[in-house]
Order: structure tokens, then C-alpha cells, then sequence
């Protein structure tokens, strides 16, 4: 089997130009073409979970968009399970999810629960698959008490909870998660990463998940991708990325006392002090454990925590690498 069969997206030089009107004086209009997605080609293997990450208007939702059928590429080739989306988008959704973070798929009047007895009918899901993908998705995104709740009552957290279970109740091939995790408190946050994970890992499930939080990169996918003004910068492991975008965490420590800049501890250096608070900052592929024992066993700690780097900055540093 070639790497070619073995992929279940495939994306080959796709591109997606909008043709956009701006105001030019009292009467006339200029049109300008905005490119969105440049060119782009990637394989995903059927079964892997891969991280599809860039800066706001990079490309990444309208690349998903694509995927799904939503929209129609400007140039290129798309195929998913064999399927070009555009043309067969029918056929094409009884073997995807979607889920987007700004936008819900539910019925806004409608409890929860309702939603998905429609959702069952549109996809004509087997009365006992769709039991038991129901209880599994109930409890493992703790849904129990938010089923009879209209969608309109929900919080945000609680509707993408919602969302998730809504696009995987006809157990589909391929999943795409546009920010999932938007709005979820840390507790909701875990919750949806390991049922992902486990959705992933039982049912082979294609995933390609976008998001700002490089946790859930680290927590779920092996493989991350950077899009970034429409193209594909990176394309590889997460340890790669930071390695070639030279990015940094940060520990934040709170001190029992306001003190001068901590130094000596290897890997790390003071970036910031406010009052009894101090900012370390420390490489992204390094671990933080010898950093908190080093800083606990000389200075007078009450509380720390550590920061991701954003994923605005890591391409900036890429950006930064290349020119220079």
C-alpha cells in the first residue's frame, strides 16, 4: 500500500481566492482579491489525530470548510475517504462530524436531548447504536443534568459539550473540531481531551483539530500542522515546531515576598517581577518539574503555574528565523 492509498484526506495544491468590494470614493467600488488558502497540500493517514493550528484568518476554518463541502476550492484537489467533498457532499456527511466553536448545529429552542433524537432521524441512526452512543457521550462530557436545558440556556462551555456529542452520535470516520475547547473551564477541558482520546483510540476516528490552545495540540496529537497567511509552514511533530519557532513557556511563581529577580536556576531566566510575583522564562521542549523543585528548594514559594507559549508568537519566531 502506498502512502497515497493509505491516506484518508488527501489535499493537493488547494487554493480558495474571495473576491472582495471595498468602498472607493461616493460611488465607485474596487474588488480585490483576498487569497485564503494559497496552495496547500498535506495527506492524513485514516485513524491519526492531527493538530491543524495558525493565527486568526490564517486559512485554518476555511480549509475545514472545504473538507466539508461548504465551500468550493478556488484550484486544487480534495478527496476524503476517496469522496470529493464538493461534489458528493450528501454522501460525504454520513461519514463526517463538524464541529465549530463559534457556530452551533443544534437546535436553539430545543432541549438538548431533542436535538439528538433529530439528529438520529436526519442520520437514521440505529435505535440501539444511538443509545448506546448517547449514555457513552452523556456521561463522559457529564451531559446528565443539561438534557432537557434548551440550547439557548446553555453557557458556552456547556453548548460545545453539547456540540461534540451531536457530531459523534452517527459514529463518524472523520471528525473536524474547529476550537473545541473555547470557552470550557479546565474541569470540561480535561473531560473533552480524554473523550477524544478515547473516541481516537477505540473507533479509529480521523481527527483534524484546530485550536489556540497548544494543550490541547500536546494532550491529543502527535502531529501538528502551521497554516499561516494560507500556506503550510510546519508540518511535523510538536517538539519540532517549538525547536524551529525557538519558543518558550513561562513559570509564573508567587513568592511569600516581594524579592529581587530570581537567578540561579539552570534553563530558565527572570523575565518579568511584580511584587512577591516573578515570570521565568524556560524552552518549550523542556520539562518544568526540575524548574519548580530548583525554585521550591531556594526561594519561598506559595503558588505557580506554567504558561504555554501562544501560537501567534511561535510563528512570529519562525517568520523571524527565515528572514534572518
Amino acid at each position: 500500500m502506498t502512502a497515497d492509498d493509505a491516506a484518508f484526506i488527501e489535499v493537493d495544491g488547494v487554493e480558495k481566492v474571495f473576491t472582495v468590494r471595498r468602498r472607493a470614493g461616493w460611488v465607485r467600488r474596487e474588488r480585490r482579491e483576498v487569497r485564503a488558502v494559497d496552495g496547500i497540500s498535506f495527506r492524513v493517514p485514516r485513524g491519526e489525530m492531527v493538530g491543524y493550528i495558525g493565527p486568526n484568518g490564517a486559512g485554518k476554518s476555511t480549509t475545514i470548510k472545504m473538507l466539508t463541502g461548504i465551500l468550493v476550492p478556488s484550484g486544487g484537489r480534495l478527496r476524503v475517504a476517496g469522496i470529493d467533498p464538493a461534489a458528493d457532499r450528501t454522501r460525504l456527511a454520513r461519514r463526517m462530524g463538524v464541529v465549530f466553536g463559534q457556530r452551533t448545529t443544534l437546535w436553539w429552542d430545543l432541549p438538548l436531548r431533542d436535538s439528538y433524537a433529530l439528529v438520529r432521524r436526519m442520520y437514521r441512526i440505529p435505535d440501539d447504536r444511538f443509545r448506546v452512543n448517547l449514555e457513552r457521550c452523556v456521561e463522559l462530557l457529564d451531559l446528565a443534568e443539561l438534557l432537557e436545558v434548551p440550547v439557548r440556556q446553555l453557557s458556552l462551555g456547556q453548548r460545545m459539550r453539547g456540540d461534540i456529542a451531536a457530531a459523534l452520535l452517527h459514529d463518524p470516520e472523520v471528525l473536524y473540531l474547529d476550537e473545541p475547547t473555547i470557552g470550557l473551564d479546565v474541569i470540561s477541558k480535561a473531560k473533552v481531551r480524554e473523550f477524544l482520546r478515547e473516541v481516537n483510540a477505540e473507533q479509529g476516528t480521523t481527527v483534524l483539530l484546530t485550536t489556540h490552545d497548544l494543550t490541547d495540540i500536546e494532550q491529543l496529537c502527535r502531529r501538528v500542522m502551521v497554516i499561516d497567511h494560507g500556506r503550510v509552514m510546519y508540518d511535523g511533530g510538536l517538539e519540532g515546531l517549538h525547536a524551529v519557532g525557538e519558543s518558550e513557556r513561562t513559570l509564573v511563581v508567587d513568592l511569600e515576598r516581594e524579592l529581587p529577580p530570581i537567578t540561579g536556576i539552570p534553563g530558565a531566566r527572570t523575565v518579568r517581577v511584580e511584587g512577591p510575583r516573578q515570570w521565568l522564562a524556560f524552552p518549550a521542549t523542556a520539562s518544568a518539574a526540575p524548574l519548580v523543585s530548583a525554585v521550591a528548594a531556594a526561594y519561598p514559594l506559595v503558588d505557580l503555574s506554567v504558561r504555554e507559549p501562544d501560537i501567534e508568537d511561535v510563528i512570529a519566531k519562525m517568520y523571524a528565523e527565515r528572514a534572518g
